[in-house]
């Protein structure tokens, strides 16, 4: 029933995640061109007064003239803040900028977070209701229990946008496709099921109606608080508990347990007994979601009841019920089809597609990065939040079901075309760099951070361990250890390699001698190297097999960087090696090489640098279309450069390498549908995304001016070819990316 995980971290860490640069998680940012004083006059007085008029006279054109169908307000006043309790609004906004930032990610719905400085039910209502026309939907979050019911219902009937309080429906929705597909594993029909309820809040209540409206009878159920069964007679309840109260004379917990098919837990760590589960069914149904500690463990489950299946709201455990696998895709649906409301079909269909999800074949991504081939099973009724199907299938269903229930103000005439739309929103990147650190934390290497006397590399280095992702293998002095104790680390928890006492020493200078005596170097000048030079000694590590990975580089420049690690470490063989920048933006990526390596690549080196680099967006979830760059179109004006490039495009016509590929192109020609059309001979079916570029001062130049004006995220230099998996960072680079590098490094995305 979380967005959390059992990812570790400082406090110090968290801070500085939130501080750093702009502090905060969102910002504003222009959707329109804002740069002269036309865009102005367009944007504001007079031009604005176009829309504001056709608005008044058509209400239903604020959909078309604002921004109001993709627009949610995330709304708290911090009364149930996560585990936390009644913090305030002040302190919720964290979390509510948080739930922003996770509408954008998995949905690419804009939403903003609103915090209500009032306890009061009555003012809560009249705030929320007066910004229905900013909205296209309201998120409720972190309001308490019995408060939260009666705002929901109010604004529900006031207001002619969908308000959803997640912390009810979103972890109800979730269990309750998980439900369905444990009945189905267990052969059960859910008319005749027998079900418990451990906890009587928001989240239980939800669960529990959902449930009902599933076709369970109102008597197969048992809800329980903190004093026992609620049963009818009971006068200790409000009014949203007892109208599930039951007519029986059990009383406890372990009485309502007995044979008993499903336990749904929404209440405390450790509250469910393992003795008490001998008293259910046969092939019991445990979903176990208190968090962050669950009403028991599926360890101490299986041990006293091997036939069980579990779920827990734990990521280290299958079978997560994560609310981000709900919300922010059934949001998605809503606004597409301006539904007036989030009703009960719409529920039930989004639960039902998640529960299909789960039973179709898992996605080879999704298995990559996992380490293992998910199927449906006992360990896996509910999907992983990262699975690149969600977007398209929740949405579809939920407006679907919108649509039938008569809720949709726009319907949607050709649904299989939503779908692709839906598809298209999202960059299949972030979704493979998510599964990228899932799977490093499915199967963890140990990764060499060179220069371990630095803050940024050691915040790295404590986030690769805490996050579960790998070991980090420390390189530096003494000094690293305070350095780690005034980070809030513990020095005893990393493996840190000084040359000034490692027993590798001789070991290393022998390796590194047989291989630069011929270049002339003398053994004091490799014995020096070893003892003084942090990459040299890392990179020895690497080759020693002391670990898997390397990240270094940001104490010196990138070619010098460079040149250490090949004194230690050659490229593949028979490969080129060459470097890689990745620009993400929310539905694009685009892959730029070389940026990094070859200042002049010929014929031979620019076919590989496209096979290689078409092989990379392959493995990060894109089907390749590969441009070579030049300041000619097609020979349009004719030079000198251009032989190395048309000589690539005849090796990979001999090659047929199985990607779209063309050349030579200037970068509008390559990017721009309308510059494209200009040549209709083109190879390329769309914009490239793959850009390789004639020579390493246009590459690392435009790279790096994209890194520094553009809007989108980079990442890189990601190094391929080399022997060993290394990765050299730039000296700019934060924390946060030099974990990114290490496990795209590790996991063999980067090779």
């Amino acid at each position: 029933m979380s967005e959390e995980s059992n990812v570790q971290f400082s406090e110090r860490e968290a801070l500085l995640y939130h501080s750093e640069g702009r502090p905060g998680k969102i910002e504003i940012v222009a959707s329109k061109p804002m740069a002269t004083q036309r865009d102005l006059a367009l944007a504001y007085s007079p031009g604005v007064a176009v829309p504001v008029l056709a608005i008044a006279a058509d209400p239903a054109l604020a959909y078309d003239y604002t921004a109001k169908g993709n627009l949610v307000a995330v709304i708290s006043n911090g009364t149930a803040i996560l585990g936390l309790g009644n913090l305030g609004a002040l302190a919720s906004k964290p979390v509510m900028e948080g739930k922003a930032v996770l509408f954008k990610r998995f949905a690419d719905v804009d939403s903003i977070d609103l915090e209500l400085k009032t306890e009061d039910v009555d003012r809560f209502i009249d705030a929320v209701e007066l910004m229905e026309p900013s909205f296209g939907g309201i998120n409720l979050e972190d309001i308490k229990s019995p408060e939260c019911f009666v705002i929901e219902q109010t604004l529900r009937e006031r207001m002619n946008i969908p308000v959803f309080h997640d912390d009810q429906h979103g972890t109800a929705i979730i269990a309750a496709a998980g439900i369905i597909n444990a009945l189905f594993l267990t052969g059960r029909d859910i008319k005749t099921t027998k079900i418990v309820v451990n906890g009587a809040g928001a989240a239980a209540i939800a669960c529990t109606e959902l449930i009902k409206a599933m076709g369970l009878p109102h008597d197969n159920l048992l809800m329980c608080d903190r004093t026992g069964v609620i049963y009818q007679g009971r006068d200790d309840v409000n009014q949203w508990q007892s109208a599930h109260a039951a007519k029986t004379d059990r009383r406890t917990l372990g009485e309502a347990l007995e044979g008993a098919d499903v336990f749904l837990g929404l209440s405390a760590a450790n509250a469910l007994p393992a003795e008490l589960l001998v008293k259910m069914a046969a092939k019991p149904i445990i979903f176990a979601m208190a968090n962050p500690d669950p009403e028991i463990t599926p360890p101490e489950a299986k041990r006293v009841r091997p036939d069980v299946i579990i779920a827990t709201g734990r990521s280290d455990y299958p079978n997560q019920v994560n609310n981000v696998l709900c919300f922010p895709f059934i949001f998605r649906g809503a606004l597409d089809v301006r539904a007036t409301t989030i009703n009960d079909a719409m529920k039930l269909a989004a639960a039902r597609a998640l529960a299909e999800l789960a039973r179709q074949q898992v996605p080879e991504e999704v298995a990559t990065a996992y380490g293992t081939q998910h199927s449906f099973g006992p360990d896996y009724i509910i999907p992983t939040p990262f699975d690149p199907r969600l977007m398209e299938i929740i949405p579809s269903a939920v407006a679907q079901a919108a649509m039938d229930s008569g809720v949709a103000t726009k319907p949607i005439v050709d649904m299989a075309a939503y779908r692709q739309t839906l598809k298209a929103r999202m960059n299949p990147t972030t979704s493979v760099l998510s599964l990228a650190y899932e799977g490093a934390r499915a199967n963890p290497k140990r990764v060499i951070f060179a220069e371990g006397e630095e803050e940024t590399v050691l915040r790295a280095a404590i986030a690769f361990k805490d996050g579960g992702y790998g070991i980090p293998v420390l390189v530096g002095r003494e000094s690293v250890q305070d350095r780690l104790r005034a980070l809030g680390a513990n020095p005893d928890d990393f493996e840190l390699h000084n040359s000034v006492n490692s027993p590798l020493v001789p070991e290393m200078a022998d390796f590194l001698y047989n291989r630069l005596q011929r270049r002339g170097y003398l053994r004091r000048d490799v014995d020096r190297m070893v003892n003084r030079d942090r990459n040299i000694f890392g990179a020895l590590l690497l080759q020693l097999g002391v670990a898997d990975a390397m990240i270094t580089g940001v104490t010196r420049t990138y070619a010098e960087t460079m040149r250490q690690i090949l004194r230690v470490i050659d490229y593949a063989p028979g490969r080129t090696a060459f470097g890689i920048h990745v620009l993400v933006g929310q539905s694009h990526t685009v892959f730029i090489a070389d940026t990094t390596v070859n200042e002049r690549p010929g014929t031979e080196e620019l076919a590989a640098i496209a096979e290689g680099t078409a092989q990379v967006a392959r493995r990060m979830g894109h089907e390749p279309r590969v441009a070579f760059l030049s300041y000619s179109n097609f020979g349009n004006p004719e030079g000198q450069w251009l032989e190395n490039v048309r000589g690539a495009i005849k090796l990979l016509d001999e090659r047929k390498p199985g990607f779209e590929y063309e050349g030579e192109m200037s970068p509008d020609v390559a990017l721009n549908p309308r510059q494209m059309a200009n040549y209709p001979f083109s190879r390329l079916s769309g914009p490239a995304n793959v850009l390789i570029m004639p020579g390493l001062q246009s590459a690392n130049i435009s790279a790096k001016l994209l890194r520094e004006l553009g809007g989108d995220s980079t990442i890189g230099p990601m190094l391929i070819g080399m022997e060993k998996p290394v990765q050299i960072a730039p000296m700019s680079a934060t924390a946060s990316e030099l974990v990114t590098l290490a496990m795209l490094a590790a996991g063999g995305i980067a090779r």
